[in-house]
């Protein structure tokens, strides 16, 4: 058997609906944990209202937030897996079901930078990132929709022979610019090093580690929790309401390079829009989350 045209256009479609409606299981963990510790009383009523967000969207199947963003895909392709059909084309195929169907419908919120005109076509969308795993049958899946507040505020910058000290005062300082307005508590991703495209890959996929999980390069352990303690001490809060919660978890990754070293800056809001699935050569579809 092999995975085909069908399975990807179905999980394409399965996955973008799961991420608008259903919030990570790790994130809601996170959440409660951010309400036992907060200390601002506004903060904590906004914090009740997001987990109940989040509950009653996932037990009445409607979206945690209008703002459905765009169609996000990471596609990493094992070596052992068999392939049949147009895999691309069936991504593309997957969101235009999910448009046709979903209740309640999305907004029109693809939008071509040039004209400004709004729609659920355009060109390279969705937005697929490709990768490739060795000595596994399955290619994996996953869907994190970008809508304003997750994908405004990312930054990059390149520097020479930076230091931690400078590393960590220009991470702070695209916080201190987006302030509130990516909507928090939020997942911060960091990539360091590479090149300008390898560093804002890693800053995105960092966004998606699964929270709680202890970096395993030491120095970036340190720098995390540093990093999170620091952002907490801003003082911005739940969507701005002030409180010890801007952050629910500081992510990030490096890479090898050139003397110049990258280092990007990304951000998810505190919905934490992430779906993952698995397609087996089996024709077996497994979601992971």
């Amino acid at each position: 058997m092999a995975v085909t045209y069908e399975m990807v256009r179905d999980a394409a479609s399965q996955l973008y609906g799961w991420a608008l409606k259903k919030v990570p299981d790790d994130t809601k963990d996170a959440l409660a944990r951010a309400l036992e510790n907060e200390s601002n009383e506004a903060a904590r009523r906004t914090l009740r209202i997001m987990l109940q967000s989040a509950r009653a969207a996932e037990s009445t199947d409607r979206l945690v937030c209008s703002d459905a963003g765009v169609p996000v895909y990471f596609v990493e392709i094992g070596t052992a897996v068999r392939m049949e059909g147009d895999i691309k084309r069936a991504i593309s195929d997957g969101f235009d079901h999910l448009v046709e169907t979903i209740h309640p419908p999305i907004l029109k919120h693809v939008t071509n930078p040039l004209t400004l005109e709004r729609g659920y076509k355009g060109k390279d969308m969705p937005l697929i990132t490709w990768s490739v795993k060795d000595g596994v049958d399955y290619m994996e899946m996953t869907c994190s929709p970008k809508a304003l507040g997750t994908g405004r505020w990312a930054a990059l910058e390149i520097f020479s022979y930076p230091n931690l000290e400078q590393i960590e005062s220009y991470i702070m300082d695209v916080v201190m610019k987006a302030g509130s307005q990516h909507c928090p508590p939020v997942i911060i991703g960091v990539g360091i090093g590479g090149s300008f495209d390898v560093c804002a890959k890693m800053s995105k996929m960092a966004t998606l580690r699964p929270m709680g999980q202890t970096n395993p390069e030491p120095i970036l352990a340190a720098m995390e929790e540093r990093l999170t303690k620091a952002v907490n001490a801003l003082g911005y809060g739940p969507m701005g309401t002030g409180g010890d919660t801007t952050a629910l978890a500081v992510h990030i990754d490096y890479a090898s390079g050139h003397g110049f070293t990258p280092v990007a800056v990304s951000f998810n809001c505190w919905i934490n829009r992430r779906s993952r699935a698995r397609l087996h050569n089996s024709g077996e579809i497994e979601r992971l989350e």
